[in-house]
């Protein structure tokens, strides 16, 4: 037990030393090519005996069949609950006996694999990791702790108006497609879901096609290799075909969905573009400056600092892998809600008309170039960034050259960007509350989306 406690402490300590180490390094990328034909990309530092792994699938819960919506995430909830030989209680002992780190997330695009392990168990971690990849047990007891996890969240959900409001906003803009879908699933999904539901969902959602790895530290190119075929060698070659594009489907009104609260929230948004478009590194100056610059930027100006109607707003550019918008958010008192949407809509095309200063371009660039370099703060954060670079097609040489596109933004360019993509007239709102001064002429008249029946608090 003495030996189990320090190990972890090390493990600890690793980190740490990792943090300082690399984000004084200059990032060398490599390539590597397991046997098996896996790829990965390497950052190889050996100064702490420590690795990181970050895996990404394709597909996410955009796999999900219609007719058993939340099933890729309930078994994703599933895969440190028993693997092999080992029932949940096994296996987390002998995760901890390890002292690794794992983590399994999905979203709608991709379902990500986080592992951290020290050099010294690093066989024994990938054996265990592999185990739950490759050899889920999905036990009935765990299946139905989970399940009651999930139908847990999803009962939260449906009285949280932030979540209610995204649902809504989703669905509404792309309907029948998976990002208009609960990645979640349903109450009554959830529930109808089998064990063959779930060794489905897996089989279709862990596949060699499409797999994508960072890997960062006490690690070489051949042991890298050796270790991907390990790990991910019996997993299928392929899966299920993935879905397609879809357009963002609003246009500009105001959904207002009913709900007994003292404020209310929003969601808005409007077409995007994609992360490969010429004009996005432009868009994406332009956003920090309208929304995204925290509290120097002008909707946070205009609506918290000038007029005190918010504690918050913001917005952001979203290139999912198979649609693009801009988003933000908003929450306001019911009876100051109106007037802040007027305000975001007043911004919206003032931006559009006017553009932005050079002090606000330099001030944005300033900011943006500088915050970079302070993500790559160890092996973990630096594993995340080589998998994401994958996953959206950048090339190894974005690390070093992101800020001098940065840089390179212009004024005219800016500005351009401006008046062709921010359309005052295409912004969309979805508000849950019961905001005032948002009536029948203001709100959409016909209801766009179906909400869960859910007891609502008492008023």
């Amino acid at each position: 037990m003495i030996r189990n406690i320090c190990t972890k402490m090390s493990l600890g300590a690793a980190l740490l030393m990792g943090l300082a180490g690399l984000a004084r390094a200059e990032i060398e990328i490599q390539e590597v090519t397991s046997p098996g034909g896996i790829e990965a990309w390497l950052v190889e530092d050996h100064s702490i005996p420590f690795t990181a792994l970050e895996i990404r699938f394709e597909g996410g819960t955009g796999l999900d069949d219609p007719d058993s919506l939340g099933a890729v995430n309930l078994m994703t909830g599933l895969l440190e609950e028993g693997a092999a030989g080992m029932d949940a209680r096994a296996f987390q002992a002998a995760r901890e006996d390890l002292a690794a780190q794992f983590g399994f997330d999905v979203g709608a695009d991709t379902l990500s694999v986080s592992a951290k392990m020290l050099s010294e168990n690093r066989d024994a971690a990938v054996d265990l990791l592999r185990a739950a990849l490759v050899e889920p047990r999905f036990d009935p007891e765990a299946i139905e702790r989970v399940r009651g996890q999930v139908q847990s969240i999803l009962r939260q959900d449906a009285q949280n108006p932030n979540r209610i409001a995204g649902r809504a906003f989703y669905e509404a803009a792309f309907g029948d497609h998976p990002y208009g879908r609960p990645d979640n699933g349903t109450a009554e999904s959830v529930a109808a879901l089998t064990r063959e539901d779930l060794v489905a969902a897996h089989e279709a959602a862990l596949t060699r096609e499409g797999v994508h790895v960072g890997a960062v530290g006490d690690i070489t190119p051949d042991e890298l290799g050796a270790l991907l075929d390990e790990l991910l060698g019996d997993l299928p070659a392929s899966g299920p075909e993935l879905p397609g594009h879809v357009d963002f489907g609003l246009s500009g009104g105001i959904d207002v969905i009913d709900y007994p609260s003292p404020q209310s929230v929003a969601l808005f948004g409007q077409r995007g573009l994609k992360r490969e478009d010429e004009d996005f590194f432009a868009a994406y100056v332009l956003n920090h400056i309208l929304g995204g610059g925290g509290f120097e930027s002008r909707l946070m100006t205009e609506l918290r600092e000038k007029r005190g109607l918010t504690y918050g707003v913001s917005t952001d550019l979203v290139p999912l892998e198979n649609a693009e918008f801009w988003i933000g958010s908003v929450a306001s008192a019911n009876d100051r809600m109106a007037r802040a949407i007027e305000v975001i809509r007043e911004e919206w095309a003032r931006i559009a008309a006017e553009g932005v200063t050079q002090t606000e371009l330099d001030d944005a660039k300033t900011y943006l170039t500088g915050e970079y370099p302070l993500r790559f703060d160890g092996n973990g954060p630096i594993a995340e960034i080589l998998v994401g670079m994958q996953v959206t097609g950048l090339p190894q040489s974005y690390v070093t050259e992101r800020n001098a596109f940065i840089e390179a933004v212009t004024l005219e360019e800016v500005n351009r960007v401006a008046r062709e993509l921010v359309d005052p007239e295409a912004l969309h709102f979805v508000v849950v509350g019961r905001p005032e001064g948002l009536g029948e002429a203001e709100a959409a008249a016909r209801p766009r989306v179906t909400l869960p029946e859910v007891a609502l608090p008492a008023e």
